[in-house]
């Protein structure tokens, strides 16, 4: 087991975890960073989580759920006040009803997480504020450092799974709920070239073309929010795709937090019905490859099956190869 203390102090209205691990702070950094990586572990081993959002800068937001035994699910929130890479975050912790939103009839808590390296390795030292002696007592009660014990007596495995996400696998798919799917891929480029490869039309029209056989005439990004975008695809002649309809969507930026984050709206061009909600996260990581992470909430779970089975990661991960190639070097 990583935890060496648990400390309570009702007169400061704090707990504090202290935890030691055989790998350097960078590594455990990452683990926190990476909500691929923080699911398998941000949770005891009954009660799984999966993050629907984790924007880990100043201002950011992180929302997930947990799933129970008994078909029970809890979700909760991260609200980030502070971000020092890889040494320190705080974040204000709380308990989310199932929109994503704050439950206002639970508590909230500030929790800071430190980062410091030791002869053996590495040590988090985590401490939780409670608001009251009140809130201290039935947080207790309700289960927290159990929780606490059992969900960082899994990192250890998460730590040593470096080849699971190392950069090099593709782009990699994974159902979140009913509606809702997320693609990871790690880009060997920073933040940076990332978000402005997603921003400037020739650009775009370089790398987001899918499998080969497709160019990409029309790349209208939006700027600000509020503001809408369309992209168009059409056939190369004589190509693999040559025949087939071209195509195209469109849509408005719904949220923008440059170089970090951005939430589109997006439908194809002249169907009807609802389309779906595209959230894009950039994080950077300690080697300058940025992680890239699209959660897409659709309509149905009969639509995200449909778009699923049209080969949509390969399509992904033959735009992401491109944009390496268009960052290398740069």
């Amino acid at each position: 087991m990583p935890i060496t203390s648990v400390t309570k102090d009702p007169e400061a209205l704090t707990m504090t975890v202290t935890a030691d691990f055989a790998v350097p702070v960078q590594r455990l950094w990452d683990a926190f960073a990476d909500p691929r990586e923080l699911e398998r572990f941000w949770g005891p081993p009954t009660y799984p989580a999966t993050f629907t959002r984790h924007d880990m800068v100043v201002g950011g937001r992180s929302q997930y759920l947990m799933r129970g035994p008994d078909g029970d699910s809890p979700a909760g929130f991260w609200e980030f006040l502070t971000v020092d890479a890889p040494r320190s975050f705080e974040v204000i912790d709380g308990f989310a009803q199932p929109d994503g939103s704050a439950n206002p009839d639970m508590p909230r808590m500030r929790m800071t997480f430190e980062f410091s390296e030791t002869p053996e390795g590495s040590r988090l030292v985590n401490t939780t504020w409670f608001g009251s002696a009140e809130e201290l007592e039935q947080l207790i009660g309700m289960g927290m450092e159990e929780g606490m014990r059992e969900a960082m007596g899994q990192m250890d495995a998460v730590l040593a799974d470096l080849e699971a996400f190392a950069a090099g696998r593709g782009a990699v798919s994974q159902i979140l709920s009913d509606t809702q799917v997320r693609v990871s891929r790690v880009i060997r480029g920073t933040v940076e070239q990332v978000w402005r490869a997603h921003h400037e039309p020739e650009l775009l029209k370089r790398w987001m073309l899918g499998p080969d056989g497709w160019t990409m005439p029309v790349a209208t990004a939006a700027e600000k929010v509020g503001d809408a975008y369309r992209f168009e695809w059409a056939p190369v002649p004589g190509g693999p795709a040559d025949g087939a309809p071209p195509f195209g969507f469109e849509g408005e930026l719904l949220e923008s937090n440059p170089p970090h984050r951005e939430v589109t709206s997006e439908r194809m061009i002249g169907m009807e019905g609802p389309g779906t909600t595209n959230e894009l996260t950039l994080t950077p990581r300690e080697d300058g490859t940025t992680l890239l992470t699209v959660v897409i909430t659709y309509p149905s779970a009969e639509v995200r099956d449909m778009v699923l089975a049209t080969g949509m990661t390969d399509g992904m991960e033959a735009s992401y190869a491109r944009l390496e190639s268009e960052l290398v070097g740069v």
